[in-house]
């Protein structure tokens, strides 16, 4: 399950920050590592994590790999999370509808 790589991913306070600076505008990993308190052989191994989870995607410019957002794991953990905010909002429905007919029945 791709959304499970995902949070995974994302459960780590250095990948989120990572992710953050990513999503904003792509980076290399020097500039990464230049924006986080670890070392870039470990903002490599975060960015392995992220790009595993199709979080991030790379490309070569010149002899350096520039990272950027990839929306496809976005959006798998965006639909995998509707699941229950559509139930949520049906069974917020079906409460409101209740409170609505027990008023009714109540005049």
């Amino acid at each position: 399950m791709l959304s499970g790589a995902v949070f995974t991913a994302l459960a780590d306070a250095t990948r989120r920050q990572i992710f953050e600076l990513v999503a904003a505008s792509p980076r290399s990993v020097a500039d990464l590592a230049d924006r986080v308190t670890v070392s870039r052989p470990a903002v490599s191994q975060h960015l392995r994590v992220l790009k595993d989870a199709r979080l991030v995607s790379d490309r070569a410019d010149g002899t350096r790999r520039v990272y950027a957002l990839d929306d496809r794991g976005l959006r798998a953990a965006r639909g995998y999370l509707e699941r229950f905010w559509d139930r949520a909002l049906h069974d917020f429905k079906q409460v409101a509808e209740a409170a609505a007919r027990d008023e009714r029945n109540r005049r």
